[in-house]
């Protein structure tokens, strides 16, 4: 039986490029990060030979990059070599293969999120002064000795 692609999202975040390659029962599962490449087989219930090879756009860290097998589908999370560099697509070819697209589920727009960042840290700051100026603590004179 002839091997065929999986159908495959990926979508990008400051430290993290992940991939999801959507195969439902899959057995024999490899996945291989390079530091530029991954490739990823399997098969599926049916005995169907998925098998991915990517160049990918840029560098990552292949230690610190890892993969999850679910019963829907193997996720790929890889740890960027440059953090915060947006990544305007997975390949390193300026190619849309058909069996790849954009996870928009997951897709967020997060190089304008430092402010948002800021913001919820701050907010988080006056809360824990707010926490922390409790003023005196209350008398316990009142408490009864014999318990």
């Amino acid at each position: 039986m002839a091997r065929q692609p999986a159908k495959t999202l990926w979508y990008d975040r400051p430290r993290y490029v992940f991939l999801e390659f959507c195969v439902e029962d899959s057995s024999d599962v490899k996945v291989v990060i390079e530091d530029q490449r991954l490739v990823f087989s399997c098969k599926n219930a049916d005995g169907v030979e998925f098998y991915n090879e990517i160049n990918l756009y840029a560098r990552v860290n292949s230690k610190d990059s890892r993969e999850k097998r679910s019963d829907r589908s193997i996720t790929c999370f890889m740890r960027k070599w440059k953090e915060k560099v947006a990544w305007p697509r997975i390949t390193k070819e300026n190619i849309k293969p058909a069996w790849l697209s954009v996870d928009f589920d997951n897709w967020r727009d997060w190089e304008g999120d430092e402010e948002v960042e800021r913001a919820m840290v701050e907010q988080y700051a006056e809360l824990l002064q707010k926490v922390t100026d409790k003023g005196p603590p209350p008398a316990m004179d009142d408490l009864d000795d014999d318990l």
